[in-house]
């Protein structure tokens, strides 16, 4: 018993009086962390869709033709003119992403049927961004787990784990790429949260490390040594688990993806024990199975018929070669190329990250960072060995490279943040270049470069609707509609240039394009001397519109369809070439043809005595790599009245051009003259006095100066008037009164 004069101990956490005391620190500290996590995933998704939102150019035609176009089918039929291009024809794809934006178009497709009646264009509006916004999501994912990934490897709320979060926001690549509907975004989303749930046995990452827990509070077990490497407990099995599923989902979207874990699965078996291999076998093998097995059901759901899109994708890539024909790149292509548009301004110090995660004596070495540093080499020098590449295929290790970015970042510009000495200026100048380099080429690639063909499918959606409300008023066709009238488009451009049916959405806007069919069942020298629908285009494109367009060049309609009383049911072209023998079949004219002003000159000349006229025009792009995507997109059209209405905009904007270029001479000569006034000592009110223009108001009009005066008149002002500041010497005269302004015009 502790007596009166006994000293009483002070109060500690583990103290009876005082027993939930460690307990409520613990809820409070992982409640904080819960709601810190939450609010990251809630700022990352709705900065993506506004990314997604914001997003107005065009990268690769598998964003819409590997994705969105057999979603479209799915929900609104095989009716439905959307373009099944010949990978879905031979089963090479996996329905998996089909199935998952056909999903968001039947949410939107209900909640249009049961809203207040909306627009038309407002429903078009709703079916374009609403697969955007589900993409938008899935790539907030991708950014939380890389985020998630780095706190694993360097400590939650670490210095190092924040600076990989602003390397993956402010990726140009990420800007660009992220928010796309390619199977390659879903693929590096569902990669990185396989990588955070993978169970890296044997590293706690960098030194210092407090511990890593998931955002439920969940601990990963960790090893400190090969003795205990092969003794993995239960969690690690959950774990383990978790990651294969979204392994396995992965490879089945994108069979390269198997690469990546045939890698780090060498690395768990090479420290694991014998009856922890056929375990882990085991746990892969079934988790594969289930993957596996939910793919092939919906792919008989979606095919008809039983199937295995990966090995066929094997199978006609590598064993015909197929993947050739759309074009070859250098063996280095990856590493002088696909890394640096990757990473852009972060590539030096992801050479440095690579370096220090694969040399043991680094001051950075860890386990999981070295594993990662393999993956990424592994997999480009794997690809390396394929003659198509693209930077796409590489994309899924983007997550890893930021996360190994991030401590050489910090070692070069820690000191410049938190030192407040001049000394730092050069580093932050350096920095902040490197962030407005970022951000220049994230809204470039974004919103400018290649951003027409996305913008000519809305200038023909408006013009359908112009027309459908000429005739029909306000009782305007909805997706859910059978057309009467329609109107007809021909993009006269190579292969996929533009999105299909999810962006021109109405089926009464009946299209065609150029295809671009490969050699397929054909032998080598077939191959060689193959050439798709295309190319013989543009290999002689007179020859083309004479032979392969109906009527061919003698017998071009005068009048668009939507205008023609007999047209009251039109045939529809073929929009889908559903089956091979499509490409060979003759083209309708059109009322509207779009294709790439290089190609402009050309059709001016076969074309000259046809009604077709430009009737609108929209800027694509500064360079291209393709010359037959340069320049702007050009539509002609056999509409007088839409050829008139393009005259006339273009007639107002070359007026406003020349009105402020007269302006700005005006200005320009008001100053000089007030200028030299002011050298010669006089006022420059008595100096505009003499001023021809002076009685007139401050702000000319060229086009009323054109309507008031001759040329040679112009001409005769400029001449004639006393200039205070002429460097020729004026015989002095009786002054006279200034000239009224009926003189001066006279």
């Amino acid at each position: 018993m502790a007596t009166a004069s006994s000293p009483r101990p002070p109060p500690s956490a583990s103290s009876p009086t005082d027993s939930t005391g460690p307990h409520r620190d613990t809820k409070t500290s992982a409640q904080a962390l819960y709601f810190l996590n939450l609010r990251i995933l809630l700022l990352l998704i709705a900065f993506r869709i506004l990314n997604a939102l914001c997003l107005s150019t065009f990268f690769q035609p598998d964003e819409f033709f590997q994705s969105l176009e057999p979603a479209w089918q799915i929900v609104w039929g095989p009716d439905s003119g959307a373009w099944i291009t010949w990978e879905w024809r031979h089963q090479l794809r996996s329905s998996i992403p089909p199935f998952l934006f056909a999903a968001v178009y039947a949410v939107v497709r209900l909640l249009v049927s049961i809203w207040p009646p909306l627009s038309p264009s407002t429903v078009a509006d709703l079916f374009i961004a609403a697969p955007k916004t589900l993409q938008a999501v899935i790539a907030a994912g991708g950014d939380y787990y890389t985020w998630k990934l780095a706190g694993r490897l360097y400590g939650e709320q670490s210095d190092a784990a924040w600076a990989t979060l602003i390397l993956t926001v402010l990726s140009p690549w990420q800007w660009f790429c992220s928010t796309r509907t390619l199977s390659n975004c879903l693929e590096a989303t569902l990669t990185v949260m396989a990588w955070y749930w993978w169970p890296w046995a044997g590293s706690r990452g960098l030194q210092g490390q407090q511990g890593n827990h998931y955002s439920d509070g969940e601990s990963f077990p960790e090893r400190r040594g090969a003795a205990e490497d092969v003794r993995w407990g239960p969690a690690e099995w959950i774990l383990l688990r978790k990651s294969l599923l979204f392994a396995a989902l992965a490879g089945v979207l994108r069979p390269t993806n198997v690469l990546i874990w045939i890698c780090l699965g060498g690395f768990a078996l090479a420290r694991a024990t014998r009856a922890q291999r056929v375990r882990l076998l085991l746990e892969a093998f079934v988790c594969g199975c289930t993957v596996m097995g939910i793919s092939v059901l919906l792919d008989r759901r979606y095919y008809g018929s039983w199937t295995l899109p990966p090995l066929k994708f094997l199978y006609f890539n590598i064993a015909q070669s197929l993947a050739v024909f759309y074009g070859r790149n250098d063996w280095h292509y990856y590493l002088s190329q696909g890394y640096p548009l990757l990473l852009t301004t972060a590539l030096p110090f992801t050479l440095w990250g690579l370096y220090q995660a694969l040399i043991p004596s680094g001051p950075c070495h860890g386990l999981i960072r070295r594993q990662l540093a393999i993956v990424c080499l592994f997999l480009p020098g794997v690809l390396s060995l394929i003659s198509h590449k693209e930077v796409r295929f590489i994309y899924p290790l983007l997550p890893a490279l930021h996360v190994l970015t991030a401590p050489p970042l910090l070692e070069a510009f820690r000191p410049a943040i938190t030192n407040a000495a001049g000394a730092g200026v050069p580093r932050r100048l350096i920095l902040l270049f490197l962030l407005l380099v970022n951000l220049s080429i994230a809204l470039y690639t974004t919103l400018s470069h290649a951003s027409g063909p996305l913008a000519v499918l809305s200038y023909l959606r408006e013009q359908h609707l112009v027309h459908r409300q000429s005739f029909l008023g306000s009782s305007v066709m909805i997706p859910t509609e059978d057309p009467k009238r329609s109107m007809t488009v021909g993009f006269l451009m190579p292969c996929h240039s533009t999105p299909w049916r999810s962006h021109l959405v109405f089926p009464s806007i009946h299209a065609w394009a150029l295809s671009c069919e490969p050699p397929v069942g054909l032998n080598v020298t077939r191959k060689a001397a193959y050439l798709d629908e295309a190319d013989q285009f543009y290999d002689n494109p007179s020859h083309f519109l004479q032979h392969q367009m109906v009527g061919g060049l003698r017998y071009i309609p005068r009048r668009p369809s939507y205008l023609s009383s007999t047209h009251l049911r039109p045939v529809r072209p073929s929009t889908s070439a559903q089956d091979e023998s499509l490409a060979l079949r003759p083209h309708k004219w059109p009322d509207y043809l779009v294709f790439f002003a290089q190609l402009e000159s050309t059709l001016h000349s076969a074309l000259r005595s046809s009604s077709y006229g430009e009737c609108w025009r929209t800027w694509n792009t500064a360079w291209h790599d393709d010359w037959r995507r340069r320049g702007d997109i050009v539509v002609w059209c056999l509409d007088p009245d839409a050829q008139q209405v393009w005259r006339n905009q273009n007639r107002k904007k070359a007026s406003e051009r020349r009105d402020r270029q007269f302006d700005r001479i005006i200005d320009s000569i008001k100053k000089q003259a007030t200028a030299k006034g002011w050298r010669m000592g006089k006022q420059p009110s008595y100096l505009w006095r003499h001023w021809p223009f002076a009685s007139a108001s401050p702000r000319w009009s060229s086009s009323w100066l054109s309507n008031r005066i001759k040329r040679n008149t112009i001409l005769e002002i400029f001449r004639t008037p006393p200039w205070p500041w002429s460097p020729t010497k004026v015989k002095k005269t009786s002054p006279r009164k200034p000239s009224s302004e009926r003189d001066l015009w006279s």
